[in-house]
């Protein structure tokens, strides 16, 4: 099996599409917001948690989000756009929530302005975080699935006997 295919290739069940829905829509609309909103979401934000090069980081981690977010939502590429994905949300877990935890900031990045900081409170905050993270794993694990995907249908249907090897 070439190696697109490998990466195509989805024996995930048809409800599979769920999970791609859930997970797709939410970076999907974040990414959207970065743009319509940048100095709450995007550059201002980034500046204030101590992102490198704000200006920069803002449009490109909004454009990778709607850009991978809509491709999970189609399955196509799923397992590409949810590595890029699980990049984003572990900076996002390391920039904001590690800060939280330890009450105070960390490894150049700021604390934000909390009613309470450990690790409850972390947990709170996170609590998206770690479920994207988890349904990205999900997704690059076992792959679109194999209805209603577009990487079932270029990989050729993802028969049994298709399986990689």
């Amino acid at each position: 099996m070439n190696t697109l295919k490998r990466i195509l290739y989805a024996d995930a069940p048809p409800a599979t599409i769920l999970v791609r829905l859930l997970v797709g829509s939410v970076f999907l609309s974040e990414g959207i917001q970065k743009f319509l909103y940048p100095a709450e979401l995007a550059v201002g934000r980034f500046q204030k948690i101590g992102i490198p090069s704000p200006q920069l980081m803002g449009p490109f981690v909004g454009g990778v989000e709607t850009i991978c977010g809509a491709l999970i939502i189609l399955g196509f590429l799923t397992r590409p756009a949810a590595i890029l994905l699980l990049i984003d949300s572990s900076i996002a877990i390391l920039s904001t929530k590690i800060p939280i935890l330890l009450g105070y900031g960390f490894w150049g990045f700021s604390l934000p302005k909390l009613p309470r900081y450990g690790f409850w409170s972390m947990m709170h905050e996170a609590r998206t975080d770690f479920s994207m993270w988890l349904g990205l794993l999900f997704l690059l694990i076992v792959g679109a699935g194999k209805k209603w995907s577009l990487d079932a249908r270029l990989a050729g249907g993802n028969r049994s006997s298709d399986a990689p090897r």
